[in-house]
């Protein structure tokens, strides 16, 4: 008999805990509805322990309500970043209850809710970066990824943020990720103007650009390919790995990388990288060999050995691929500034010298012939910042260089010119 009253008893617990759990829920709803959202925070970390608990419908009231509140604390920017986080899980955990009970009530809303966090972290993220903010706009990112996963891109801009920070542990495993995904973020681009703003809008096909052009919203309809990101990828997740002293962990990735793609240049380039990076020259040039022979006319890919070649301060082979890109797109802006760049490296070593000079008969006569020789630098580089700048007009660094180099040769008149076209 005894035992009949105890079960009695704990059911009666059971239900004074229901009932209590409800009042809370109301109690945080009503506060959330008054404004005071950290009230209703308080007020329903009280009930946590009892969720667990309680009917299926009063769990997904409940994270309803924890979620809403959240992300009203998120809009007022009270640590946003970590808010939108804690509602969005929130929202997940309401979703994953009904979704199981059969019974949608909150669903929609939350999930509407979830793109709206998703959304606001890419902006806020986005807000940290052009704020020199890389670390905590990376973990936005990723948070961003994490809450739709079917969005990759959200990784690799996460990573790459991470990179710019120099924050590599939080890039390393980013990355690790989208390895293991094959992530390449290949695709096509469709784009129109906005008529309305001048801007370029993106659309998810070429049907419905064309329809926003038809229906005379947009003009001037491009479609751009996008290239493959595993070259970059993977560079970083070697150079990184390479770092922390994992070299042939760095060697194994990049490999398997090629064996997955072995249509992907790129990865060629970061594998002759890796190779420059730890001094296997022999293997750099293999690997840039086999670069060349699979697309011999790809400009990108010849400006890529171009500037591999250049960090390896093989100036020679360096002058030569930039050379070679120019001959296959004679439109190439960054190999007529690679080119000028690699050519102004004369310049340093005759200022040095100059600088060392005294005022005798023979060192007068040895500034002599150093003025020339720097002259001629500035003849030789002179077609190659001409003609970047007439493909880069808006670059003001390529037009200040140019500048620069007609007031040492005393251009005036070009001089004038050009800074005419600058101040307009």
């Amino acid at each position: 008999m005894k035992s009949k009253y105890v079960i009695l008893a704990s059911a009666l617990l059971i239900s004074v805990a229901t009932f209590a759990q409800k009042d809370q829920i109301k109690s945080a709803e009503k506060a959330l509805k008054s404004g005071d959202a950290q009230g209703a925070i308080t007020i329903l970390k009280d009930a946590e322990n009892m969720v667990a608990n309680a009917k299926d419908v009063e769990q997904a009231q409940f994270y309803f309500v924890k979620g809403n509140a959240y992300l009203d604390l998120a809009n007022k920017k009270v640590e946003e970043s970590k808010n939108l986080s804690a509602a969005a899980e929130s929202y997940k955990k309401l979703i994953e209850v009904e979704k199981t009970s059969g019974k949608q009530k909150y669903s929609t809303q939350a999930a509407a809710s979830i793109t709206e966090i998703k959304g606001k972290l890419i902006n806020s993220a986005i807000a940290d970066t052009q704020s020199n903010k890389s670390i905590e706009g990376a973990k936005k990112l990723y948070d961003a990824y994490l809450l739709d996963k079917n969005d990759t891109i959200n990784l690799y801009y996460a990573a790459s943020t991470a990179v710019n920070a120099q924050d590599f542990d939080a890039a390393l495993p980013m990355y690790e990720e989208l390895k293991k995904l094959n992530y390449s973020g290949k695709g096509t681009l469709y784009t129109a103007v906005n008529k309305a703003s001048g801007n370029d809008d993106s659309f998810a096909n070429a049907k419905e650009r064309d329809l926003a052009v038809k229906l005379g919203t947009h003009e001037k309809p491009k479609t751009e390919a996008i290239p493959s990101k595993r070259g970059e990828i993977y560079k970083n997740l070697a150079l990184i790995l390479v770092q922390k002293g994992r070299t042939e962990d760095a060697k194994k990735a990049v490999a398997d990388a090629r064996k997955t793609n072995p249509d992907d240049t790129s990865l060629i380039l970061t594998e002759a990288n890796l190779y420059l990076e730890t001094k296997d020259f022999e293997m750099y040039k293999k690997l840039v060999g086999e670069a060349l022979q699979k697309e011999p006319n790809n400009a990108d890919l010849v400006f890529n050995l171009g500037v591999l070649s250049a960090n390896a301060k093989n100036n020679a082979d360096a002058e030569k691929y930039y050379l070679k890109a120019i001959e296959i797109n004679p439109n190439y802006t960054n190999a007529y500034l690679n080119l000028a760049a690699l050519k102004l490296e004369a310049e340093k070593p005759i200022i040095d010298e100059m600088n060392k000079l005294g005022t005798s008969a023979k060192d007068m006569k040895r500034y002599d012939v150093l003025k020339a020789q720097r002259e001629g630098v500035f003849k030789g580089v002179i077609p190659y910042l001409k003609k970047a700048n007439e493909l880069d007009p808006k670059n003001d660094d390529v037009a200040k260089t140019l500048l620069g180099v007609y007031k040492a040769l005393e251009m005036t008149a070009e001089a004038k010119a050009l800074k005419a076209t600058m101040n307009q």
